[in-house]
């Protein structure tokens, strides 16, 4: 295999995608696309599963977290990939209706967060910490991008997942995890390319 210097960029190193979900001051569910996520151990003798969620510039989702200190994260599979496609095109704070298209809601377990009934893994995420990480050429307002560590309070998940007398693989083909790694297009874990950017949400 010959390699040679590259563009530094994330292109070719998979992350699932994620839909994050927060309730609006009226209760009404909002979701949000994100694939800055990553997990972490919230240091020796906590115990505890942590994650590490990103968000790039001043998003409606983002002002949601901060306002509530929590948030679901729900694995994005391919039934689910033109609702999230739509959530990821569609800017919350310049479409106030953008929630009218809606997956099906389940209120978290343990906290107050909209999971979403079709994804095969749910997690319930409180943050602990809140940190900001650059200041882009379009000024602090409109790109500030954040990071914000959680701590893994609760997981749901498909119960078929959990049966291990099928292979992984075989929980993986039926977990159907989509990922956008590279040139603005989706894909799956399994070698395939599924859409562009903006194609998915046009069968809405």
């Amino acid at each position: 295999m010959a390699k040679i210097k590259g563009e530094i960029s994330n292109d070719f190193c998979p992350q699932a995608l994620y839909l994050y979900g927060n309730y609006e001051e009226d209760g009404t569910p909002h979701f949000g696309l994100f694939c800055w996520y990553g997990w972490c151990w919230l240091g020796e003798g906590s115990g505890k599963l942590g994650v590490m969620a990103c968000i790039g510039e001043e998003k409606r989702t983002k002002d949601l977290i901060r306002r509530t200190g929590m948030f679901s994260a729900n694995l994005v599979n391919e039934p689910l990939l033109p609702l999230a496609d739509y959530y990821g095109c569609v800017s919350g704070r310049t479409t106030p209706n953008k929630m009218k298209r809606l997956p099906t809601v389940e209120r978290g377990q343990v906290l107050d967060v909209p999971t979403i009934a079709e994804s095969p893994v749910s997690l319930e995420l409180k943050v602990v910490k809140e940190e900001a990480l650059s200041k882009g050429r379009l000024g602090p307002e409109s790109s500030e991008s954040t990071l914000f560590l959680c701590e893994v309070v609760n997981v749901t998940i498909d119960e078929r997942l959990t049966d291990k007398s099928l292979p992984v693989i075989e929980r993986m083909k039926l977990s159907q995890p989509v990922s956008s790694m590279a040139e603005e297009a989706y894909v799956n874990f399994f070698g395939q390319e599924l859409a562009k950017w903006g194609e998915p949400m046009k069968s809405l």
